[in-house]
């Protein structure tokens, strides 16, 4: 028959803390999304967290989602955090902690696509040299848009390419590369699955390992319906 524990609250052993995998990440990981303004990276970090293409949304300096996963049967708080490209002060504040990137480019904006040598690798690169990038293509629904591609035509541009883009990636040091759309979430989830296998077999390794087989990673991860919205919280 079970008894009570009359033993002093006071005198008893601390609860032991579970033994923690040494594979386990060691807390959230973070992952800033980074690239030229209007390539659809806020609706990028909004689809994928409420399942929900947005309406509107009214620019702001920081912006930050966070959405719980379950790698490995192991539960990861993924925060997503977006700067808007044009605060150029603002953004290596954001960049602290971060554990890895994923640079955007819209597949329509070729200029956007130009901007990830001429601009974005190398601010990634001198603030936070060891974080693993991810290279996107957004917008991908917009490809085959008969008026986008007479506006392409008009400017003597046409979309990006794959081939073009995974080059890019291979010449940057990227670890993975995918196009994916916000509206239609095609890809969507992939690209997220990227990132967090990218960060977390880096805290692992320690290094880089390459481009990721895009064929392992969505069976490894699995999203909680839990999401909430924050502001400035890149500061936290």
């Amino acid at each position: 028959m079970p008894t009570r524990d009359s033993t002093d609250p006071s005198e008893r052993a601390p609860p032991v803390p579970p033994r923690r995998s040494q594979n386990a990440p060691p807390g959230p990981v973070k992952c800033v999304v980074v690239g030229d303004g209007a390539v659809g990276k806020t609706s990028l970090i909004v689809s994928y967290a409420t399942n929900g293409y947005p309406a509107e949304h009214v620019p702001t300096a920081v912006d930050s989602f966070s959405v719980r996963v379950v790698v490995d049967g192991r539960p990861v708080r993924l925060q997503l955090c977006d700067v808007a490209g044009e605060f150029e002060r603002l953004r290596p504040l954001c960049y602290r902690d971060t554990d890895v990137f994923l640079l955007c480019y819209s597949v329509v904006v070729p200029p956007s696509f130009r901007n990830v040598t001429a601009r974005w690798v190398p601010e990634v690169h001198r603030l936070c040299p060891d974080v693993p990038v991810v290279l996107v293509g957004t917008q991908s629904d917009l490809r085959e848009d008969v008026q986008v591609l007479i506006r392409l035509a008009r400017e003597q541009e046409q979309p990006v390419g794959q081939d073009e883009a995974r080059l890019c990636a291979r010449t940057v040091g990227a670890v993975a590369f995918a196009e994916c759309s916000a509206l239609t979430q095609k890809n969507l989830k992939e690209v997220f699955d990227m990132a967090i296998v990218a960060s977390l077999q880096h805290a692992e390794a320690g290094q880089g390992a390459g481009l990721t087989p895009r064929g392992k990673t969505p069976n490894k991860i699995r999203q909680l319906p839990e999401t909430w919205w924050r502001k400035l919280s890149c500061f936290m």
